[in-house]
């Protein structure tokens, strides 16, 4: 029997040879882990977060780590989309791996701007927006908080841009699956899910915050029911293929994934542990297609979603009758 087929199909051109990313900020441009993981082996690689112009990011402390996860306030420390083309891109057009671009920024424009200088760049295969960022625009509120936000921004890149382009959803709001709607209306190719949950820390004298910035994103395994969740949610509501992030540190957790309706996972979190994880898994999800008698992995996709869609959690999720 001939080994499962693995590919993935994420519109516009863009076909990952298997659905094991390395996520935004686990695994920085690529060329950190070249020496420990063989990068020709995974699917696909967003790379750290890129914004216009240079950052120097958040004060420290910046990372702690938190029962099941870790908070980071990096702050997208980077140094802005020029110099990432620079130094990095020439390696990028000789990987088999695709490249997928993390963009962000504090207005449409600077998307925008950010995007249009990766337009046509070899060894960019993809955008992958990161809309968690505050709107200056609108008073600081972050554009994935809100659908009509979220749609100008990914309009107003689709308009900039031929390349795929994915969107990435942010679990800190009531109901996703608007924001989610209103993306891939305003063209996304496919969605990420999800960004990292808001929290804190506190110091050890318990009389102030941890990290210099107070907040944090919370990610690791304490987050999958959340991501879990999310992806089930806006998988029944848009027609675009679904990308889930959050806590996967074994296969059981890409399965889960892919049950829900997700046709590709990120490994993030669980890389600062175990470099090597996202290419073992490459190997076991092929031995499970193997075990299982099955052609393509696609055949696992969907597996626990409902035949029509169904109520969303913010219905009283606390108190189903």
């Amino acid at each position: 029997m001939s080994p499962a087929d693995l590919s993935v199909d994420l519109g516009r051109g863009l076909v990952l040879p298997n659905p094991i990313l390395v996520a935004s900020g686990t695994f920085g441009y690529g060329i950190e882990y070249g020496d420990v993981v063989e990068v020709d082996r995974l699917g696909g690689i967003c790379c750290k977060g890129t914004t216009l112009q240079p950052r120097i990011g958040n004060i420290t402390p910046r990372v702690t780590e938190t029962p099941g996860g870790m908070l980071n306030s990096i702050g997208l420390q980077n140094p802005g989309v020029d110099a990432v083309v620079a130094k990095y891109a020439g390696t990028w057009a000789g990987w088999k791996t695709p490249v997928i671009v993390n963009v962000a920024g504090e207005s449409v424009e600077d998307y925008v701007e950010v995007v249009q200088r990766l337009e046509g760049v070899s060894g960019v295969a993809g955008i992958e927006l990161n809309i968690s960022c505050p709107n200056v625009g609108r008073g600081g509120l972050q554009f994935a908080i809100d659908a009509g936000a979220a749609g100008e921004v990914t309009a107003a890149v689709r308009r900039a841009t031929d390349l795929p382009l994915l969107v990435k959803l942010s679990p800190n709001v009531g109901d996703v699956r608007p924001i989610a709607r209103a993306i891939a209306d305003a063209g996304a190719d496919a969605l990420t899910a999800i960004n990292t949950l808001s929290g804190i820390a506190l110091a050890p004298s318990r009389r102030k915050p941890l990290l210099g910035n107070i907040y944090g994103g919370l990610s690791g395994p304490a987050i999958k029911p959340v991501a879990l969740r999310i992806v089930y949610e806006v998988s029944q509501v848009v027609d675009i293929p679904v990308v889930a992030i959050g806590g996967v540190t074994e296969l059981a957790d890409v399965l889960d994934f892919l049950a829900v309706g997700a046709v590709a996972v990120q490994v993030g979190t669980a890389i600062f542990a175990d470099p090597t994880l996202p290419v073992r898994l490459v190997d076991e999800l092929t031995d499970e297609c193997e075990r299982r008698g099955i052609a393509s992995y696609a055949e696992l996709v969907g597996t626990a979603l409902p035949p029509k869609p169904g109520a969303p959690s913010s219905k009283g999720v606390e108190y189903r009758p």
